[in-house]
């Protein structure tokens, strides 16, 4: 008679086994010798230290390349040449794990700081790219040709094209962090995260001597106007747009909200401000449809423009609970984490009428001069409900919309003061 087998539990993880022990990261440590690099390659699993793996969701694309074949699994990044144009930091804050839970401060630097272990084998890759370029908007361009521009030849071209310096984040996540600032429990947000991605991340529930998560979502691009050291000097202005992201209206000009209106007024601000000597900052994160999702977002125009008496202001936020259950997933509390990586410790002008936005910089310790709203002119009139439901809602301030005069002023100098 055969013995009945024992059951054998098998564990799904993508890190070999706990008896390995990765190098380890000690977060907010100044030194990243000490602080231990981040590694979410997978050509050695070994070496791996984090929950997750690069690039975020497109991840997923590297995947399918592998499985087809037009991609070798083991294929090592030639990080020649591809360091920062310019450099940025290290500022106080990257040492302060309560400032930076959601970037890695040194991951656009990783080939340097991190260069002996690279060359012992660690596949160590960055998750920052900073690099120079120009953008054009016919918005931009016009307000050149109407004079409301100027042509300086290093911030604004000939032309109106714009020089700037561009970043791009991915997302590192250093849990116990992210949870403070939410205000839960690290096991809570851990099970949290393993439940709603189906069970994608083991490791969240079975490995917690690994703190920091790479999760699959899109990152964040920067784009800086004029010097990029003016940033952390406090004597030079600077003006700052946080944006999150609206493919219908910051690409195809869809009219039903503000969004590329507001995008374009808040790069209009940071041209006057770098003009004057200081610095423009753009930070497009992307949180499409305030992070419910493009097909949300869409239904819920549906379900606005259907409903009894047409699109209200009165409706406007419950359609959005109707249809996704929440208002908003965008946690703003996490945006602040880029502000303080280029080492921002006050904005002379921010454009944004977001209570939400402002709380959560100014909670963090960045004095904010000036809260300037979007001009009246640039509201089309099919987004007037949307205004007039975040205003009702207390989304907004209720700051009196700008004049000209009042456009070029900061806290009761003129932008030539600086």
């Amino acid at each position: 008679m055969n013995k009945p087998r024992k059951s054998q539990h098998i564990v799904l993880t993508s890190h070999p086994s706990t008896k390995n022990k990765p190098l380890p990261i000690h977060w907010g440590n100044p030194d990243p010798g000490q602080r231990g690099p981040v590694i979410g390659s997978l050509t050695d699993q070994i070496h791996r230290n984090v929950i997750g793996t690069h690039s975020g969701s497109y991840a997923v694309y590297r995947a399918l390349a592998v499985a087809s074949g037009s991609l070798q699994a083991d294929h090592r990044a030639d990080l020649t040449h591809t360091s920062p144009i310019v450099p940025v930091g290290p500022y106080p804050s990257w040492s302060n794990p309560e400032k930076i839970v959601s970037l890695d401060p040194f991951g656009a630097v990783v080939d340097e700081v991190y260069s002996k272990l690279i060359a012992k084998g660690y596949d160590i890759r960055p998750t920052i790219a900073i690099t120079k370029a120009q953008i054009n908007l016919p918005e931009i361009q016009a307000m050149v040709t109407q004079g409301h521009i100027c042509v300086d030849g290093a911030i604004v071209k000939t032309g109106g094209s714009l020089a700037v310096t561009k970043v791009a984040i991915d997302p590192v996540w250093y849990l116990p962090g992210i949870a403070q600032r939410l205000g839960v429990e690290t096991a809570v947000l851990r099970r949290s995260l393993f439940q709603q991605t189906g069970g994608m991340f083991p490791e969240l529930v079975t490995r917690p001597d690994l703190e920091i998560f790479l999760p699959p979502i899109g990152g964040m691009t920067v784009y800086v106007l004029g010097d990029l050291t003016a940033i952390a000097d406090p004597a030079r202005p600077v003006a700052v747009r946080v944006h999150d992201e609206c493919n219908g209206s910051d690409v195809f000009g869809s009219d039903i909200c503000t969004c590329r209106p507001y995008l374009v007024h808040g790069i209009e601000v940071c041209i006057t401000t770098a003009q004057a000597g200081g610095a423009g900052v753009i930070v497009y994160n992307r949180k499409e449809g305030r992070a419910l999702g493009e097909v949300t977002k869409f239904l819920v125009y549906n379900a606005r423009k259907r409903q009894a008496g047409g699109d209200r202001a009165d409706a406007y936020f419950n359609r959005t609970e109707c249809v996704a259950g929440v208002q908003d997933m965008r946690f703003q509390e996490l945006m602040p984490d880029v502000l303080h990586w280029l080492g921002i410790t006050r904005i002379d002008r921010w454009v944004s009428m977001s209570n939400l936005k402002y709380d959560a910089i100014a909670s963090t310790g960045i004095k904010i001069i000036e809260r300037v709203p979007i001009p009246d002119h640039y509201i089309p009139d099919d987004a007037r409900v949307e205004i007039a439901a975040k205003t009702a809602a207390g989304y907004y301030t209720d700051s009196e919309t700008p004049t000209p005069d009042t456009l070029n002023t900061i806290s009761g100098r003129t932008l030539q003061d600086y």
